[in-house]
């Protein structure tokens, strides 16, 4: 499947179980992803007491990944380094050493500010239920990261359906 054609996962995603590790109470992961689709708006996410952020990423159903996209309009608080885990239950700052990384990469300026995708290894993220982004640094060694967009690209697997409402229902029980 071409580049060109993928569509964006985010209409996938399941928004209540997003969360977002550092991020600032006013400058929210949310606040950027809520509308399903690329964030447009002034909102940005921005982390806390230092540069890193953990976005937890739930989908409502299983989807493979091609590509991300991160964008930021201030480059010297522009995510640099970069590490993707998949399908973790539940992940905080102190289980990334210990977890499996699917893939590492460094964002150039040049990606970050114009938001272009980025190639992932494929056969990497094809059963993927949660993507956990952890930006470890940042391109100008700020205290603060600023996120304006996210995007995520890939197909749902077929044969999966939403699951977001299943939780809601065994909970009654």
């Amino acid at each position: 499947m071409s580049e060109e054609i993928e569509p964006s996962l985010l209409e996938h995603l399941d928004i209540l179980q997003l969360t977002c590790l550092n991020e600032e109470g006013d400058h929210t992961l949310k606040s950027i992803v809520s509308a399903r689709s690329r964030n447009t708006s002034g909102s940005y996410l921005l982390s806390d007491v230092d540069e890193q952020l953990l976005l937890n990423i739930t989908f409502n159903q299983t989807v493979r990944i091609r590509s991300i996209l991160i964008k930021s309009s201030n480059v010297t608080q522009a995510p640099r380094k970069i590490r993707l885990l998949v399908n973790r239950i539940s992940l905080g700052f102190d289980d990334i050493e210990d977890g499996e990384i699917a893939q590492e990469f460094e964002l150039t300026e040049e990606q970050v500010r114009e938001g272009k995708r980025i190639p992932l290894r494929y056969v990497r993220f094809q059963g993927v239920n949660s993507l956990h982004i952890f930006v470890e640094s940042n391109h100008g060694d700020e205290d603060q990261t600023r996120v304006d967009a996210i995007d995520i690209f890939g197909v749902p697997v077929a044969g999966t359906r939403d699951l977001s409402g299943l939780r809601a229902v065994e909970e009654e029980q």
